[in-house]
């Protein structure tokens, strides 16, 4: 995935893919600038990403060594494979984009457990 789109047919992301895209990036524990580099996501959106997750139990915080550590929570790995598979129902094979303009994620939220 290229964060600057350079494809000019690339759409924007949509929420739930930025959802399984940080649930991804914290399924064995990760810092908040991480999730923020890794996600390509502002300050701004990453907080209310990180607020609204924490609030449906999709992620958890805990203190570790000082530094807080965000985690996907068994709920938020069940979206995150719900959503891989209604990914894999809508995937067409090496394109992007389903027949109905639906932007396909990248491989890495669509591998199995």
């Amino acid at each position: 995935m290229n964060p600057w789109g350079s494809n000019p047919s690339q759409k924007r992301r949509d929420k739930l893919y930025i959802i399984a895209e940080i649930l991804e990036i914290a399924k064995d524990g990760t810092l908040k600038t991480q999730i923020m580099y890794k996600a390509n996501l502002s300050f701004t959106q990453l907080n209310d990403y990180l607020k609204f997750m924490l609030k449906i139990n999709l992620l958890d915080k805990v203190v570790e060594n000082d530094k807080e550590i965000y985690r996907a929570t068994e709920k938020g790995l069940d979206f995150l494979q719900r959503y891989r598979e209604i990914t894999e129902l809508i995937k067409a094979e090496g394109e992007n984009y389903n027949k109905n303009g639906v932007k396909i994620p990248p491989p890495h939220l669509l591998k199995r457990n």
